[in-house]
């Protein structure tokens, strides 16, 4: 899983736009220091503005992402399923995660049609504001709870037999009970 740049794909390139942010800079500070004295134990992908932690959920571990845009000053956070999704399933995957989409409001699953990579993302544009941490932590935990949720259903489309429709009526149900 590669988190993508500003621009939406690849990685960035040109001069270092981070040196000339500093509310950027002290905001991937706050995230370090939050994530560290919430017990995420972050490793930090060497050159970039991006911790790497591990979740641990009821349904599952869940590689997570926690990531500073410094020039744009947002914070993006993704939670990784572990599954990568069979070419011939990814239709029927697209559609759950569309049903489960729906009516979310903080956040989203989204799928790579080209490796079948799952995640759920969660972001925040702090452009102009410090990020404290209780903005990062309404930003991670609605993602990590939600992929949590929902990955049995993910599972279950993928390994089970289930149709989109069928699994996301389990999880729901299973939440009003």
């Amino acid at each position: 899983m590669t988190p993508h740049s500003p621009s939406g794909r690849g990685s960035e390139s040109g001069p270092d736009p981070e040196a000339s942010n500093p509310n950027g800079l002290a905001a991937f500070a706050t995230l370090g220091e939050f994530l560290e004295k919430d017990g995420w134990y972050p490793q930090r992908l060497e050159g970039r503005t991006i911790y790497r932690a591990l979740f641990s959920g009821q349904n599952g571990q869940f590689p997570c992402f926690a990531q500073i845009v410094v020039p744009l000053e947002q914070f993006v956070f993704y939670c990784v399923a572990t599954v990568h999704v069979p070419e011939e399933l990814r239709l029927a995957v697209a559609e759950y995660i569309t049903r489960a989409n729906y009516g979310l409001r903080i956040g989203n699953f989204e799928m790579d049609y080209g490796d079948g990579e799952v995640r759920y993302k969660s972001s925040l544009d702090f452009e102009g504001v410090t990020l404290t941490p209780t903005l990062i932590r309404n930003t991670i935990y609605p993602a990590v709870t939600t992929m949590d949720r929902y990955l049995p259903g993910l599972m279950k489309v993928i390994y089970g037999g289930r149709t989109p429709y069928e699994a996301i009526v389990e999880i729901e149900t299973e939440d009003e009970s």
